[in-house]
């Protein structure tokens, strides 16, 4: 005896979303007029004057002024330039190495000499531990190099580098 093939059933299709209708729209009436309602004011109230109880308040209330004598709040010192010879321009910075693209402009570095690097918000002094022109190793780099420095702190582009000591 053969057995019966099953039928295929088909799946019902989806029901499609529809999209929210907006309210029918009042009609007009045709003949009556209708007086459409005023908007409420957006000025202020005019300022009231005060009075001289309400003024001496405010005044005894308020801290006293201070002398014009007095010096003022303590600015940001004027930047002075580090002894030394600027040798060059930092013209990148990776910041999850701590490295620093130079630039030598003059002069020549070596491993071990004292370098100050300054800018807005840089300030300080190190020592070179290592330089490195195209992931190579090197022990002294000329004027017109580009190469990588280990430095200690945060520096940013376009800080200048000064040559302090040997």
């Amino acid at each position: 005896m053969a057995t019966r093939k099953k039928a295929k059933v088909k799946t019902k299709a989806k029901r499609k979303k529809v999209p929210a209708t907006r309210p029918a729209k009042r009609k007009k009436t045709v003949g009556g007029s209708r007086k459409t309602a005023k908007k409420a004011s957006t000025r202020r109230p005019p300022k009231t004057k005060r009075t001289a109880k309400a003024s001496a308040k405010t005044i005894a209330a308020s801290p006293p002024v201070r002398p014009a004598t007095e010096t003022p709040a303590p600015q940001r010192a004027a930047q002075s330039v580090p002894a030394g010879e600027r040798i060059g321009v930092i013209t990148h910075y990776y910041s999850h190495l701590s490295v620093a693209t130079l630039r030598l402009e003059s002069g020549t570095l070596r491993v071990g000499d004292v370098i100050h690097i300054r800018g807005y918000t840089t300030d300080f002094s190190q020592a070179i531990q290592s330089l490195e022109i195209d992931h190579a190793a090197v022990s002294q780099v000329g004027p017109g190099d580009d190469f990588g420095l280990k430095v200690t702190q945060h520096v940013r582009e376009h800080d200048v580098v000064y040559k302090v000591g040997p």
